[in-house]
């Protein structure tokens, strides 16, 4: 029941922006904390963000601090990124995750190439 639906990856060049959008559905949305994580292929998981369920606390890694930004939109049951001045090393599969829920969509594609 429960669905992540990421959206909005794509191809973009180094210091160039995107947004990416998840829509969750099958669990009280307004309830939960929601985290944004990256994958490479053959490495770890890696932690991006974190918003707090009622969107007014707000937690970004290290490695993006100051270029990555979280929202969320609770009527709209959407958790946002916006990624600001990427950097090749940010290429990965993007995949949004609610607390407390073992749950993994397909995630998004996130290619930042010259």
């Amino acid at each position: 029941q429960v669905q992540l639906v990421e959206s909005g990856g794509g191809l973009v060049q180094p210091g160039g922006s995107l947004t990416l959008s998840c829509v969750a559905s099958g669990f009280t949305f307004n309830e939960h904390a929601m985290s944004w994580y990256r994958q490479i292929p053959g490495k770890e998981r890696e932690w991006v963000s974190y918003v707090a369920s009622n969107g007014l606390s707000t937690r970004v890694a290290p490695a993006v601090g100051g270029r990555f930004t979280t929202s969320r939109d609770n009527a709209k049951n959407t958790v946002f990124l916006r990624m600001n001045r990427l950097k090749p090393e940010d290429t990965a599969v993007y995949f949004c995750s609610a607390a407390a829920i073992d749950y993994w969509g397909q995630g998004t594609q996130v290619t930042v190439s010259a």
